[in-house]
């Protein structure tokens, strides 16, 4: 393909160069080859910039940078935001795309609704797929991708794959860094959700506020003006993202115990021993739904996926009765073993004091006994989070046990001291995670329940910091089974 059909399809002026065969989109230098389009963005960490020459000298045909850029022997794409124009282009290069996409954005949640949407799709009788946390998911196999939103490049190479494989609905989650760096753009997304926020990457953004306003671009530019946003109304944050919504005159379903007649009421949810009853009314109808889940967030989960769904005209009954089928999202409060006193072990992804709030409360109905967590805090992320959530820990569990998450360059002892400051006194410091995970374990009883918190799905330990990071094989549930063993 000629870059300068694919500069008009992307509305792009160019200056020269017109001629040149486009093989490729790269925006790492390394994986340049003749006819390459490089895209050099300025990071956080390393300024693409500098690897100009090295992408010319592999074939690069066109760079696209910011105008300060220095660009000879190839055709310079200049703009005050690189990324935008890079996606915009690579956007017509990846071919075809998906029929059916929605995108999920949000802090909590994000991977299970995406997940849930692709089952419920799936249960329809569509060939249906997720991009996110767990990485591309379809009903035959899952592949990671090692991020949430993928890089531009990967995420549209993904999205063209499972189009050619005969996918004809995608459900992507759409976190805050792909959306500020323009990871997301290309397919035509027909519906967003957004589901609640709370602290998380303020490493990343200056507050809280810049952090809202990067997961709006969602609604605000990315999804199709003609589509749908689903929100979950009971967030504190949910009217400012119906602002956003109605500013953009997009279509808006609701979802939870704030949403009206034209949306998905929550109007009773009651905890079971292995899930919970739900009813609903949708279109002026009652609904009851014996979802196989436990915890509240999951049935918002579960609400919202079944909005996304609706929202890209699924049939109301095949989409509720899905819901009754829903499997367990790997690392999202995932039964791993039963101890030998008979106590239940749960893994799940929480890693911010909202996650450990909500988390708690999910397992408290379900916990006769003591609820027991063993949680621990990043390195080299958002060190403003450890105490409150030390704090979240020691105010809803019988008992908190501190212990390493992923240190990376940082001393896990003093991870763990910060997260203990925050707990007042009532946490205990468990040490290294397989120690501190045998030891929750082995002291619950026949009616307690055991949370293991903070990595989920992930399958190592990242230790150590640049050319020195090191990923440990680990995996809370294996560990779980191990103890209980």
């Amino acid at each position: 393909m000629k870059l300068g059909t694919l500069a008009e399809s992307a509305g792009i002026a160019l200056a020269a160069g017109g001629q040149a065969t486009v093989t490729g989109f790269a925006i790492d230098n390394r994986k340049v080859a003749p006819g390459t389009v490089f895209g050099a963005f300025r990071g956080t960490q390393f300024n693409g910039e500098d690897f100009i020459p090295a992408a010319v000298a592999a074939g690069a045909v066109a760079v696209v940078a910011s105008p300060q850029a220095q660009v000879a022997g190839a055709v310079h794409i200049a703009d005050a935001e690189p990324r935008r124009v890079f996606a915009r282009l690579a956007a017509q290069f990846f071919t075809p795309m998906p029929e059916t996409v929605v995108a999920v954005t949000g802090t909590n949640g994000k991977t299970s609704i995406a997940e849930m949407t692709r089952q419920i799709w799936r249960m329809g009788g569509e060939r249906a797929a997720s991009i996110g946390t767990l990485g591309v998911t379809t009903a035959d196999e899952s592949i990671s991708t090692g991020l949430t939103t993928p890089d531009v490049v990967t995420f549209l190479a993904n999205m063209s794959g499972l189009a050619r494989e005969g996918v004809t609905h995608v459900a992507f989650e759409a976190s805050s860094h792909g959306l500020s760096q323009f990871r997301s753009e290309g397919p035509r997304v027909l519906a967003a959700a957004f589901t609640n926020l709370s602290r998380d990457h303020l490493d990343y953004h200056k507050d809280m506020d810049d952090y809202f306003a990067a997961k709006m671009r969602l609604f605000d530019e990315v999804v199709d003006p003609a589509g749908s946003a689903v929100v979950w109304l009971d967030d504190p944050w949910s009217a400012r993202a119906v602002d956003h919504v109605r500013a953009r005159r997009l279509k808006l379903l609701g979802v939870g115990a704030g949403a009206d007649e034209s949306g998905i009421r929550l109007l009773a949810r009651t905890p079971g021993q292995l899930g919970q009853e739900l009813q609903i009314a949708w279109a002026g109808e009652t609904r009851t739904i014996k979802l196989p889940l436990i915890g509240a967030y999951q049935a918002a989960n579960a609400l919202v996926a079944a909005g996304l769904v609706l929202a890209t005209g699924g049939s109301a009954a095949q989409v509720f009765d899905a819901l009754a089928r829903l499997q367990p999202v790997r690392g999202r409060l995932e039964r791993a073993a039963i101890t030998r006193a008979g106590a239940p072990v749960y893994v799940d992804y929480a890693h911010t004091p909202d996650a450990l709030e909500a988390a708690i409360s999910a397992l408290r109905p379900h916990t006769a006994g003591r609820l027991i967590v063993v949680f621990g805090a990043g390195g080299d992320r958002d060190p403003g989070k450890r105490g409150p959530m030390g704090a979240a820990v020691a105010g809803g569990a019988d008992l908190g046990i501190v212990t390493d998450d992923n240190p990376r360059g940082e001393d896990p002892a003093a991870i763990r001291a910060a997260v203990l400051a925050g707990g007042a006194g009532k946490l205990r410091d468990g040490g290294e995670r397989r120690a501190a995970i045998c030891l929750g374990v082995t002291e619950a009883g026949s009616r307690d329940v055991v949370l293991l918190a903070g990595k989920g799905h992930e399958q190592g330990q990242i230790v150590g910091s640049g050319e020195a990071t090191r990923v440990l094989p680990f995996d809370d549930v294996t560990v779980a089974r191990e103890c209980a063993a």
